[in-house]
């Protein structure tokens, strides 16, 4: 078997036959939970003059789900919450201290005339809270302090976009007690097979915890490698529609697509750069697969590397300057980088007999990668500053990892009970959480950049 053809073989192992399932995927908790921070999101209160419509979207259920799902807290049961304030000035702060209860989230949703309606939520410090019930004398003059009302925000949204509004609302409570921005309010691509449909391989999209799934593209090819541009209103993938490997990019607001110019032999694993207007991507037009950079505006390409071995799986460093690669030049495959300026090579990974599919972290402290170690292919990170590696995770076939755009967690592919799920997992390595289709497998996922402009 010639090298691109051993390539080719291992690029598709894992397409396995699935039974894709419309229902959105669904969280499951597998570890770290005890590692979390305690917190109370309390269920927020509608105070229109006739009852909440039984389809009103449960806000502060949405909420705690996303602040689980993050890895860094753990939610309150509401069952166990010793009362369910509305407004910080009703808060019994020294009940919420016996819960062990660091900070609590309590709203308000009040119907409006035009339809829409109106949030109104607070965050609040349950220590300072303790001590802010003390009078304290400020100028003379004594006062209650409201230093422990971390977040007070009131604002009118349409009804259209209840989960939206949710997921925006856990990434300013994120941000406030962790100091790293949310990525909540994101999304992920993924590829489905089911061998029974018409159209067998899918590319979709969904919110990143698996709501509001949409279908993009379906095929009777193979579909691979969905790579989000920097605006996160595009996705580049590979397809064999054609019966060949070519790559594509779909336009998310007109919905239509573009074909990347085909080179004789593979055009795959397309990676767009942080600023979205270029391609990195591996063609093997010279015989063997090598990284090369497509300028989407002048439609030309630059070889990077020539290697008689594989180079493949190139991946951007967050300032663009440098594109990290998976080579088998060493004799087994390892991480490589290579500086676009002055076009040097530098290997990166040594421990462990195998280590691909690499990406950098946003802050670009950390590279992500699948490694081999003791039979075993698990995601793990690697200081790029000393070298550290830690393993994240302990499946035997896990891959295609896809970090969160603040670097809090990594989404990634994995075999569970047999079937092809994805799993996240936070960068720390404490927490894990499997996200199964209910009827179905999904796999080779990638996480969008944040979709909004973040506000000073």
């Amino acid at each position: 078997m010639t090298i691109l053809k051993r390539f080719l073989s291992l690029l598709f192992i894992g397409l396995l036959q699935i039974n894709l399932a419309q229902a959105a995927l669904e969280i499951v908790i597998t570890e770290g939970q005890n590692t979390a921070r305690p917190i109370a999101v309390v269920p927020f209160k509608w105070l229109g003059n006739s009852p909440a419509p039984s389809n009103l979207t449960d806000f502060a259920a949405i909420i705690a789900d996303d602040l689980r799902n993050s890895g860094r807290f753990n939610p309150l049961g509401r069952g166990l919450m010793p009362q369910t304030p509305t407004d910080e000035a009703d808060v019994n702060y020294a009940a919420w201290k016996e819960t062990g209860i660091e900070a609590i989230v309590l709203g308000t949703v009040t119907p409006l005339k035009d339809g829409r309606l109106q949030l109104h939520f607070q965050l609040v410090d349950v220590a300072r809270g303790v001590k802010n019930q003390e009078p304290q004398k400020i100028d003379g003059k004594t006062v209650l302090s409201k230093s422990h009302v971390l977040l007070n925000l009131k604002g009118n949204f349409s009804t259209r976009r209840p989960r939206h509004i949710s997921h925006r609302l856990s990434d300013y409570i994120f941000e406030n007690l962790t100091g790293t921005r949310g990525a909540f309010l994101t999304r992920i691509a993924y590829v489905a097979i089911n061998y029974e449909d018409k159209y067998p391989f899918k590319l979709l999209i969904s919110d990143y915890d698996g709501m509001n799934q949409h279908v993009l593209f379906r095929s009777t090819e193979p579909v691979m490698s969905p790579s989000w541009d920097p605006t996160g209103t595009k996705l580049a993938y590979m397809s064999m529609e054609d019966k060949k490997h070519e790559i594509w990019i779909y336009d998310l607001v007109t919905r239509k697509r573009e074909l990347i110019k085909p080179y004789k032999g593979s055009n795959i694993l397309p990676a767009f750069s942080p600023d979205g207007s270029k391609l990195a991507l591996v063609l093997s037009k010279s015989g063997q697969p090598d990284i090369y950079v497509y300028d989407l505006k002048s439609k030309q390409i630059e070889r990077l590397t020539r290697n008689r071995g594989i180079d493949t799986e190139p991946s951007w460093s967050p300032d663009g300057k440098d594109i990290f690669f998976t080579s088998e030049r060493g004799g087994t495959p390892q991480i490589y980088k290579i500086n676009l300026s002055n076009k040097r090579i530098e290997r990166l990974t040594y421990e462990g007999r195998t280590n691909l599919n690499s990406s950098v972290t946003p802050n670009g402290e950390y590279l992500v990668m699948v490694s081999l170690q003791k039979g075993k292919y698990s995601v793990s990170k690697q200081d790029l500053s000393d070298g550290y590696v830690q393993t994240l995770t302990n499946g035997r076939l896990d891959k295609s990892p896809s970090v969160a755009p603040n670097g809090s967690m990594v989404i990634y592919s994995t075999v569970v009970k047999g079937k092809q799920v994805l799993s996240l997992v936070s960068m720390d390595g404490r927490f894990k959480a499997v996200l199964p289709a209910s009827k179905g497998e999904v796999k080779a996922p990638s996480w969008s950049p944040f979709l909004t402009t973040k506000k000073n």
